[in-house]
């Protein structure tokens, strides 16, 4: 069974959006994939990242997002 994922309105700046978008064309993402990549990363970076990041194996294709997340340490 898949993870369930909520969906939500997000407004920004229209320039951010933009360099999102080349960013996540250079990494052959999906714009959602690398705003999603991009909160997970500074979620592990600052310590902040939940327990257990459930990896869904049906990642849309060009949505390497959840592959690139290195793991949670638990020890930490």
């Amino acid at each position: 069974m898949a993870a369930s994922r909520r969906s939500f309105l997000l407004r920004i700046d229209p320039p951010v959006l933009e360099a999102i978008q080349r960013w996540a064309n250079d990494d052959l993402r999906s714009l959602n994939g690398q705003i999603e990549f991009l909160l997970r990363r500074a979620l592990t970076q600052s310590g902040r990242a939940p327990a257990r990041i459930v990896v869904d194996a049906a990642t849309p294709e060009g949505d390497a997002s959840r592959d690139d997340v290195p793991p949670v340490d638990d020890d930490a």
